[in-house]
């Protein structure tokens, strides 16, 4: 059951070099000598070379093709556990050994799929011709254009990792908004993570004031960091960022603003059981301070059905309400506190057109009451005449999400060519999502309105 001293140091050379013993080996530490140099052309850590796994993440960053990167990482991870089980199992033999057998070959069948695509891409880069392909798919020879590309001064990349991510931050603006003692002031600078190996950032230079009594569109594609945006605003994912309502910081004195700040997800956290009256009832009791007496927390309830027109239905269970019905019911539950800023994640999602205005007419309402409404809706144009202004994010080449617009609707038509806030939604998408792959245009050309 156990192995050689020789297989144990044949194993971890496996590991460093992907190869096999002898020659493979062999040909393995050639490539990572010319990994190392094609990684420092990029502008990366050489050193990240001699990290298995890690290795493949930040080729595939050079190749521009980050997505495939991390299946590739995670699936050369995974062959060298399944190589190291075989070692172990490989006198077993059974069923054991069969099950490994079958992992690593499904896993190497994905490892030289995903390297196709990387290598494909470090070929595009470089601007060679395709032929070179035939060097790089197979194990024996990789090492050949690895070690040619890597230190030969005439092959240079067309692009470093770190360009698109340094051009950003020579467009991005240094300064900030100036704060309003009424109403909400954004002034963020960074929201981050730590992503595969490296910091990823999510936002990056949103800067914006909404005053009070203002209904706003947030628009956007999937992943430009919508959600992310208003859960910095509200707190509850806080970001390198300023962000003030009405005079009063968010993060810094977060235990009072959370009963100034009302959100709807998009998923309704309503118990059907529970009556209309008794489910915000027990909304008061936990989004109103403690010391809130009862027959006030009963006076708001009252109030609160009445606006959302819950009244005739107050003694029905949540299970028996209409889809409209449920919805207003959620944002019920969040209005009970009377928070100055209002956030909505699709709050029209499943319903019909008829609803949905009706739904929006009710924010309208709420707006005009001096509160800020902020909505994502997918299908704005239905409603678009109940809303004042329109924030637009979208994802510039680094793929971090930026402030694309942010005014007016009327503005926004003017800015982006178009009437439809949907066709606006296109323009900034990515090609790859329907889109004109518009944004960085859209972000540098707002960037210069601002400081006109």
């Amino acid at each position: 059951m156990g192995f050689t001293s020789r297989e144990l140091l044949e194993y971890l050379a496996n590991c460093f070099s992907g190869g096999t013993w002898p020659w493979g080996n062999v040909a393995g530490l050639l490539f990572i000598i010319g990994e190392w140099g094609l990684l420092q052309k990029s502008g990366l850590k050489g050193w990240w070379a001699l990290i298995p796994s890690a290795r493949e993440y930040q080729l595939a960053r050079c190749a521009g093709r980050e997505p495939e990167g991390r299946i590739l990482s995670m699936a050369e991870f995974g062959r060298i556990l399944t190589n190291g089980a075989m070692y172990i199992a490989r006198n077993q033999g059974g069923i054991v050994a069969s099950v490994f057998l079958v992992a690593e070959i499904t896993l190497e069948i994905v490892v030289f799929l995903y390297r196709i695509q990387v290598f494909s891409g470090l070929i595009e880069g470089y601007g060679t011709g395709r032929r070179w392909m035939w060097l790089w798919v197979l194990h024996i020879t990789r090492w050949i254009p690895a070690l040619i590309w890597g230190w030969k001064k005439k092959y240079l990349p067309e692009w470093q990792v770190e360009d698109l991510r340094r051009e950003m931050l020579v467009r991005a603006s240094s300064g900030s908004t100036t704060v309003l003692d009424q109403g909400l002031t954004v002034n963020l600078k960074e929201r981050s993570t730590r992503d595969f190996f490296q910091k990823k950032i999510l936002l990056w230079d949103i800067h914006m004031v909404i005053p009070q009594g203002h209904m706003v569109l947030l628009l956007g594609g999937s992943g430009a960091g919508k959600t992310t945006l208003v859960n910095a605003i509200n707190g509850y994912e806080k970001a390198n960022a300023e962000i003030m309502l009405n005079g009063s910081n968010m993060y810094t004195q977060y235990k009072h603003m959370q009963y100034e700040t009302g959100f709807v997800p998009q998923q309704e956290l309503v118990r059907n059981k529970d009556t209309v009256y008794y489910t915000l009832m027990d909304a008061a009791k936990l989004r109103l301070p403690k010391d809130v007496p009862g027959d006030a927390r009963r006076k708001r309830v009252e109030e609160v059905m009445e606006i959302f027109g819950l009244t005739a239905v107050r003694n029905r269970l949540v299970q028996k309400l209409s889809g409209g019905q449920k919805k207003r019911l959620s944002i019920a539950m969040e209005l009970i506190s009377n928070p100055s800023l209002f956030i909505l994640d699709e709050p029209d999602s499943g319903l019909d057109g008829v609803m949905a205005r009706e739904l929006m007419q009710q924010l309208r309402k709420t707006a005009d009451t001096g509160k800020i409404v902020i909505v994502i809706t997918h299908t704005p144009d239905r409603v678009i005449e109940f809303f004042d202004d329109v924030i637009v994010l979208a994802k510039d080449s680094a793929r971090t999400g930026r402030l694309a617009f942010y005014g007016s609707i009327r503005e926004a038509r003017e800015f982006f060519g178009c009437e439809k806030m949907e066709e606006i939604v296109k323009l900034v998408n990515r090609p790859e999502e329907g889109g004109a792959g518009m944004a960085d245009a859209f972000i540098a050309k707002y960037k210069e309105v601002q400081h006109a």
